[in-house]
């Protein structure tokens, strides 16, 4: 068994939980796809670039820590690049979590993995389900553990059927430390593109309690347009309150 410290395992969790997050936002419908038939494959325009201001907030309950980190974040032929604009709270966390995060999300992007994690028939069952306040329901079941993968389900507007969350557990726990970790993604379509909007996250861990994450998005462009004012304000997820 492991020796590593409880502090040191909790941020080890909460790096890997960051990667899945980071690594497991786009909701892409393949032609063919259960999921694209949920999703409206027919009008899906897919994300092929985008400039976006990001905001990204790590916490520990038990540790009394937190820290925050502003960064400009692009995606484009070229591949994914940000530049950190600023950042407050603890030294550890920024440098070891939420920068690390950054770096490992241009690594995975870069090297075209995001295929491992997208709304697709390749990664997942899905089931239609009861729905209720106004929401459509679609159940997804990973083929495989993986923590990239989200074992839950889909909401959806019930007349568009515009996805609204996705919301679960991770299908593999990110370590042995993990007893759950459960995670909600926010999207919205802005301009006529489905685009992840904000992702929160709460973590169990075995000796070091609970961990809080959350990221934000707000979007400059997409696909090559400045996107719309009407739009940026229609962008803004409930999240959580602590």
């Amino acid at each position: 068994m492991s020796t590593r410290s409880p502090r040191v395992s909790l941020w080890g969790l909460v790096f890997t939980v960051m990667l899945s997050l980071a690594a497991g936002s786009r909701p892409a419908a393949r032609e063919g796809a259960p999921g694209g038939r949920y999703l409206g494959e027919q009008d899906e325009q897919p994300l092929t670039q985008y400039r976006a201001y990001r905001r990204m907030h790590a916490q520990s309950e038990k540790f009394g820590q937190e820290a925050w980190l502003e960064a400009w974040t692009e995606l484009d032929g070229r591949g994914f690049r940000y530049t950190v604009v600023s950042e407050s709270g603890s030294d550890y966390i920024r440098n070891k979590v939420l920068k690390a995060v950054l770096r490992r999300e241009q690594e995975l992007v870069n090297a075209g993995a995001g295929g491992q994690s997208e709304l697709t028939s390749d990664n997942y069952h899905f089931e239609e389900t009861p729905g209720a306040d106004g929401e459509r329901y679609v159940t997804m079941k990973p083929k495989r553990k993986d923590v990239l993968l989200v074992d839950g389900r889909m909401v959806l507007s019930r007349e568009r059927g515009e996805l609204l969350r996705v919301e679960g557990r991770l299908s593999k726990n990110p370590s042995f430390w993990t007893s759950l970790v459960n995670v909600i993604r926010h999207y919205a379509r802005l301009d006529g593109v489905r685009v992840p909007i904000a992702t929160e996250s709460v973590a169990k861990v075995k000796l070091a309690g609970v961990s809080h994450l959350e990221v934000r998005y707000e979007y400059e462009t997409i696909n090559g347009r400045t996107v719309s004012l009407a739009a940026r304000g229609s962008a803004m997820p409930r999240v959580s309150s602590r």
